[in-house]
């Protein structure tokens, strides 16, 4: 069975200026993207905004996506929702389509027990045959505790979680207690910013905005980790972490589209109307942005080292 491994694209969306989905730009970052050699792709994810997209756009987005890598790399829509019926409709779709699997993000804006969430979890896993990845994403909602991850883990078709809680403590111990279930589960970190660390503990990947952006970096980080390189990963995975800050400091993802037009492609108008004094900051916080990416694409397109 399908799991999850190497360098996942959390992938942006790029929308037109009347809010519908861009295909052209969005073929563009899939060739973009695969084309420099990541391992998979996410669309339909938190970095891409997928709140803010009706059903039908997520679909959309799905079947371009698909149909644009045309099987170089799997693809995993998210599915997450706040119920879990639209989840079964969307993971139903991906299959339909023939994603390869789906990532479940815990339900959002209603507090709910661990029990409450884990119930909506086996809903949705248990409605469609397709591989599962489940999502920890405290930063947008609930924490998954580490006894739910090891509870759903026992379902066959549960092949991997993407944990963005930034924590080492919770990474590890979300492996440790799911181990003695099910020890050919993958965990990838959700945070750039701690790939190698991730790496060296037992980790099978990333899944992050970043790995869209710069995608050289990250699987330079993955290939280097992977032949005992750690000087070179060390190196490279300290290059990301000033422009990391610099895209996190604007309201997310806002700082992600900025730098993903830096390596050329259209993302559109913002999705959130910004104030006078929010567009003030978005334009110098622009420029930080370009000034700690360029000397990275410059890296790359000379094809030095950092």
């Amino acid at each position: 069975m399908f799991k999850p491994e190497g360098i996942y694209v959390a992938m942006l969306t790029s929308f037109t200026g009347d809010g519908r989905i861009n295909e052209k730009e969005m073929r563009r970052m899939v060739d973009f993207q695969i084309d420099r050699g990541v391992d998979g792709l996410f669309p339909v994810s938190s970095v891409g905004e997928s709140i803010h997209m009706s059903r039908e756009q997520k679909v959309v987005l799905m079947e371009i996506v698909h149909d644009q890598s045309r099987g170089r790399v799997p693809v995993t829509p998210g599915v997450g929702s706040s119920h879990p019926a639209e989840s079964v409709f969307l993971a139903k779709r991906a299959k339909e389509i023939g994603c390869d699997g789906i990532v479940i993000a815990p339900p959002y804006f209603y507090p709910l027990s661990q029990n409450m969430i884990g119930k909506y979890y086996e809903t949705i896993i248990d409605a469609v045959e397709i591989p599962v990845i489940i999502y920890n994403i405290p930063l947008f909602a609930q924490p998954l505790g580490y006894n739910l991850v090891k509870h759903l883990a026992l379902r066959p078709n549960v092949v991997g979680m993407k944990d963005s809680s930034g924590s080492m403590v919770d990474f590890l111990h979300f492996m440790d207690t799911v181990r003695p279930v099910k020890e050919n589960m993958n965990f990838l970190t959700g945070r750039e910013e701690i790939f190698l660390p991730c790496l060296m503990m037992g980790g099978m990947g990333c899944m992050t905005g970043t790995s869209g952006i710069l995608p050289e970096v990250m699987v330079k980080i993955y290939e280097a980790f992977l032949k005992g390189d750690y000087e070179t990963a060390r190196k490279e995975q300290f290059s990301i972490l000033s422009a990391v800050r610099s895209m996190f400091a604007l309201p997310f993802p806002l700082g992600f589209k900025i730098a993903m037009e830096m390596r050329g492609i259209e993302m559109g108008p913002p999705k959130q109307p910004l104030s006078n004094a929010e567009l003030s900051e978005y334009e110098t916080m622009k420029d930080r942005i370009n000034k700690d990416l360029d000397p990275i694409i410059n890296h790359i397109k000379e094809g030095t080292a950092v």
